[in-house]
């Protein structure tokens, strides 16, 4: 989806969360918070190998501010509002001309257990509707993600069903449960 260019807030607050636009100035955390969660991570996203590396980082923050400068997806930071700690990363991304989106989230080792992803994807979700228009936000996740299945519903996702070999994880075909959020 190309949304018409306008003056689009790049960083949102939550009660605890700082939520903004990935800088160059995050390669390092990111780096950081990415190797520390490999083992948490890495099943169900595949970018967080065991052999990632700054580069890694680097590249994704190239990526993610071209995606965001063509509108074709809003990758975010997520930082503590107190300790200014890098925590994870959330986004809308796979936009289409509906227009609806898909959010991800995830959120480093260390963090995990605090309720952090429910708090950044209920406060993507809102920065969605509000400065984007979507008329739908998806949320897909493996079956075998528990902790996934459980921000879905506490960001006020409503279940429609399990989409059959809809994510290719490790070369493997893996059943997926959808999750949806409309205004």
């Amino acid at each position: 989806m190309n949304l018409a260019k306008k003056s689009l807030a790049t960083s949102f607050t939550t009660k605890r969360l700082i939520v903004r636009c990935h800088e160059k100035n995050d390669m390092e955390p990111l780096y950081e918070a990415a190797r520390e969660s490999i083992k948490q991570v890495y099943p169900f996203l595949p970018w967080c190998h065991p052999n990632y590396k700054k580069n890694d980082s680097k590249i994704w923050l190239e990526h993610s501010a071209s995606q965001w400068a063509s509108n074709n997806a809003y990758n975010f930071a997520i930082y503590d509002k107190l300790s200014g700690r890098f925590i994870g990363g959330c986004g809308l991304n796979r936009i289409d001309d509906h227009p609806v989106a898909n959010l991800g989230y995830w959120i480093r080792s260390s963090e995990m257990n605090k309720g952090y992803a429910t708090e950044a994807a209920i406060g993507l979700i809102e920065y969605g509707f509000r400065n984007l228009s979507f008329f739908r936000i998806e949320i897909i996740m493996s079956v075998n993600n528990p902790a996934s299945k459980l921000v879905a519903e506490k960001s006020g996702g409503i279940f429609e069903g399990i989409l059959k070999n809809r994510l290719f994880l490790h070369n493997t075909l893996h059943d997926a449960f959808l999750y949806a959020v409309t205004p």
